[in-house]
């Protein structure tokens, strides 16, 4: 498998049309576009896309695949400019890590604020799950994260910056669907798709609400990432809970709605070691006020 069968699948996933991503993306052939794409699903083992008359639709396996595709590439792409920064350290570099899924919301603002006040700055992006932006942020790899507030960590500070609502997320022809809104209850004798210990606060988040609301449900599945979540969701038609923000990422196949009473939340914030004395941390911190409200005019 190579980098350039990864920048391909990503790229027709996101066109959603072969001869548009060939023509217009990648300015090859959509001939020779097809016969890449065959060439990674031999390799994968699995069909990852269907071909369909006005574009294609991504199997089960291929959103689960595309969220992998699209992390390897910012690693690779992360990789390459931490070696071009090695050769050229003129620039001061600073490091922001982001829960997956985030980057789209909160990244754009906050470089924004950044290059206003530093345009010479070189920023490093990571796109990983809390956890593992925690122990990065406790390493020292990284200066500032937009995470969970992750537990037993002193020598972190967590500075708030939104509550998300957690959503019922399921299938399009599900029968709850044809609801406004979902009540817990509703959940009860569904199949439920939770997250697993890769997202230990927002399982901790779900867990106590389903006690809350007097429940005994046992997750029948458990998604390691949003794109697993989704596919689990579409493919046993199963119901689940996930941030507000996952809506940005629900496939065609999937819907949303709103709970009923009191909505569970989870808190995003943005983390940092206390003992960095980053220059660029303390603006960021400086002007925190300025980027939730640019993030939340936004939205």
């Amino acid at each position: 498998m190579e980098l350039r069968h990864l920048r391909y699948f990503v790229a027709v996933a996101d066109a959603g049309n072969l001869t548009v991503a060939a023509q217009r993306i990648l300015h090859t052939s959509q001939p020779s576009l097809s016969r890449q794409i065959r060439d990674l699903e031999d390799e994968v083992g699995t069909e990852l896309l269907t071909r369909r008359a006005r574009g294609i639709d991504l199997t089960p396996a291929g959103r689960a695949f595309l969220d992998h595709a699209r992390s390897v590439l910012s690693q690779v792409e992360a990789a390459a400019e931490a070696a071009r920064r090695a050769a050229h350290p003129a620039k001061p570099c600073f490091t922001m890590g982001f829960l997956t899924g985030h980057e789209l919301t909160w990244m754009p603002e906050a470089l924004r604020i950044l290059h206003d006040e530093l345009p010479n700055i070189d920023v490093m992006i990571s796109s990983q799950y809390s956890p593992l932006l925690a122990d990065g942020l406790l390493k020292g790899k990284i200066d500032a994260a937009f995470l969970r507030r992750e537990r037993g960590m002193p020598e972190l500070a967590f500075r708030p910056l939104v509550k998300e609502p957690l959503m019922v997320i399921l299938p399009i022809d599900h029968r709850l669907a044809a609801r406004k809104a979902i009540s817990p209850g509703d959940l009860v004798g569904e199949t439920f798709v939770t997250v697993s210990a890769t997202a230990p606060v927002l399982r901790l988040v779900i867990d106590n609400y389903l006690k809350r609301s007097g429940l005994n449900i046992t997750p029948a599945h458990e998604a390691d990432h949003l794109a697993m979540g989704m596919s689990l969701i579409a493919s046993t038609h199963g119901v689940g809970l996930l941030p507000a923000y996952a809506q940005n990422f629900i496939p065609s196949l999937v819907t949303s709605r709103p709970l009923k009473g009191e909505v569970p939340t989870v808190e995003l914030v943005l983390g940092y070691k206390k003992s960095n004395e980053s220059p660029v941390l303390k603006l960021l911190l400086s002007r925190l006020d300025e980027l939730v409200a640019r993030v939340s005019k936004k939205a």
